[in-house]
């Protein structure tokens, strides 16, 4: 008898922005009402509030709300933009780790060459100013101090706001916090489940 062969299992279809929501639990009404006034922030375009949504979704390593703000917002964005955004928390990623350690450990490091590749930075395939805005939203998410201050700099200069700014660590803020709080009930579902 023949071995069968093994069928990836069906990808389930994404959750949607409003379905993350009602996810939810009570002691996080706040963030249900953040993420759904921020989809709508009007001190973004669509392209910058679209590209900061799925920036910080993946930076915020959730897989139910990194594939609902996804298919939520990445329709919303170019092809090119959807790839700028996913660039940009890809990059962020190495680059919040690598610049916080030479930022707080000082001395030698900061004035030594990274050798690390960031080629997308030059040539981010969108706007300058929203790819670095989607960088600094990473960053806020990481935690990287010296590469927030050094994205808030380029972005200002791009010719966007001190208000476009916050709104984008606004949103970067509230994907973070829903990331987490669904973690957090998965977990605490498993130990219950665990413990039946």
């Amino acid at each position: 008898m023949g071995v069968l062969p093994t069928l990836p299992p069906k990808a389930l279809p994404p959750m949607s922005l409003e379905a993350i929501r009602n996810r939810l639990p009570d002691y996080a009404k706040d963030l249900k009402l953040n993420i759904g006034s921020l989809a709508t922030e009007p001190a973004l375009t669509t392209q910058q509030r679209a590209g900061t949504f799925v920036a910080s979704a993946i930076a915020s390593r959730n897989a139910a709300l990194t594939a609902a703000l996804v298919a939520e917002f990445g329709a919303q964005l170019s092809t090119e933009a959807l790839t700028a955004a996913k660039a940009a928390a890809a990059i962020m990623g190495m680059n919040n780790v690598y610049y916080r350690f030479t930022h707080l450990v000082g001395g030698d490091y900061a004035s030594m060459p990274a050798k690390l590749r960031m080629n997308v930075m030059a040539r981010p395939g969108v706007d300058k100013a929203d790819f670095e805005l989607w960088s600094l939203a990473v960053s806020a998410i990481n935690g990287c101090g010296m590469c927030m201050e050094s994205h808030e700099k380029v972005v200002l200069h791009g010719g966007l706001s001190k208000e476009q700014v916050q709104a984008s660590v606004r949103i970067a803020s509230v994907v973070h916090a829903v990331a987490a709080v669904l973690d957090a009930e998965a977990a605490l579902a498993a130990g219950l489940q665990a413990a039946a």
